[in-house]
């Protein structure tokens, strides 16, 4: 496969972040042979678009299974991918390949970035730190609204990316002071192998793991991954499966799963809901979402309300109100959760932390800034009460 290199100046989508991505050498994936055709399984249309060979930012599958007829099935998402020689998948990161599913998204990152981890939003997870991130193409999910659609709607070989191995992300993020390595921007799950990889020789040095994630996982996968886990941002997209279904391609349950398999596991993880105009501003709806997180989560998971901005194909919506916002948090507050912000709206005093106990503001954010911090070990410097997240800096 030709591959044509050059110093690598930006990231693939400049709407992501538009920032310098460290040096790394570009690489340019040339267009692979159309396969053998669309094949219908279970229901599910996959076109035959598996390149001629593989090369060499591929890895065969963590977790599948090989049926007759040499179809194979993916194990990984919810989605359980059934695919012909030749096929790819519904997030465009997998194929069959001679009776086996390679990932084709390995070591081919098409954005790389350095990012405070209020951006994830991560709030209670080690304050103004910074994150290496990383994504590749690819999403199990075919949202309306996508922010990111032009790398989560495309194939490995569609985009720049750069060649960025797990020992080499591990070794960058280490040179440039990363506390973290976030998996984040499209969706981690559909470069699973490559995140797994990564995790597990970053928590052997030291740096911590991020899932910045739809949820949309299956649950053999994700205990596997909460061994290398330390935080986690998952968004709960509606509390509604035909929203589900309607605006992302995906279901609900799977996701609530997530969230109490993290919660088991003693994952840190904060919740974020984007409220669409029209598909999630429902106040019945909050209520629901609010009450389940509660009886089976607890209190003290932080939840964020973020504004929708109009976006891929539902760019004709106007932006969330602020006042829907708020109305989301005080629902929430009402219901019994501790920590709820508003997303999206610089400055908003729904976006510093205040305590549960004594009411009294404890982390004023600017932007990604703090010029307020009143945590100590982990408590309330005002009345000592245990604030729940991870707060050594």
């Amino acid at each position: 496969m030709a591959i044509n290199r050059r110093r690598f100046m930006y990231c693939s989508s400049l709407a992501l972040c538009g920032s310098a991505c460290f040096g790394l050498p570009l690489g340019f994936a040339a267009e692979p042979p159309a396969g053998s055709g669309p094949a219908n399984i279970r229901g599910k249309v996959f076109r035959g678009e598996a390149p001629a060979r593989l090369w060499k930012w591929s890895r065969e599958g963590q977790f599948y299974r090989r049926l007759e007829g040499g179809l194979v099935q993916c194990l990984v998402c919810p989605n359980r991918c059934t695919l012909q020689p030749g096929d790819r998948s519904i997030c465009r990161t997998k194929v069959n390949m001679a009776g086996k599913l390679y990932t084709l998204a390995y070591g081919n990152p098409c954005a790389v970035h350095n990012d405070p981890v209020e951006k994830k939003p991560l709030y209670h997870f080690r304050p103004q730190s910074k994150v290496f991130s990383l994504a590749t193409a690819g999403c199990n999910f075919r949202c309306l609204n996508c922010q990111n659609w032009e790398i989560s709607q495309a194939r490995p070989e569609d985009l720049r990316f750069v060649e960025l191995f797990p020992a080499d992300a591990v070794d960058k993020a280490a040179e440039i002071g990363s506390a973290a390595i976030a998996y984040t921007y499209s969706e981690a799950i559909t470069y699973f192998e490559y995140m797994f990889d990564t995790a597990r020789l970053a928590r052997e040095q030291g740096i911590y793991n991020l899932l910045i994630s739809n949820g949309y996982i299956n649950a053999e996968p994700l205990e596997a991954l909460c061994e290398v886990l330390d935080g986690a941002n998952i968004n709960l997209k509606a509390f509604s499966n035909g929203i589900y279904r309607r605006l992302n391609g995906g279901t609900l349950q799977p996701v609530l799963e997530t969230l109490k398999t993290l919660h088991r596991r003693g994952v840190h993880f904060e919740i974020t809901t984007l409220v669409v105009p029209g598909y999630v501003d429902d106040d019945a709806m909050t209520r629901a979402m609010c009450a389940w997180i509660l009886d089976n989560i607890g209190p003290d998971h932080p939840l964020h309300f973020t504004r929708f901005v109009p976006r891929y194909k539902l760019n004709r919506l106007p932006p969330t109100p602020v006042s829907t916002l708020e109305r989301c948090r005080a629902i929430a507050m009402e219901a019994g959760l501790r920590y709820v912000y508003v997303g999206n709206v610089p400055l908003h005093a729904a976006n510093h932390t205040y305590c549960h106990q004594c009411g009294r503001k404890i982390v004023e954010r600017l932007g990604y800034h703090i010029p307020v911090f009143h945590i100590k070990s982990g408590r309330c410097e005002f009345c000592q009460a245990a604030i729940p997240g991870r707060w050594h800096v």
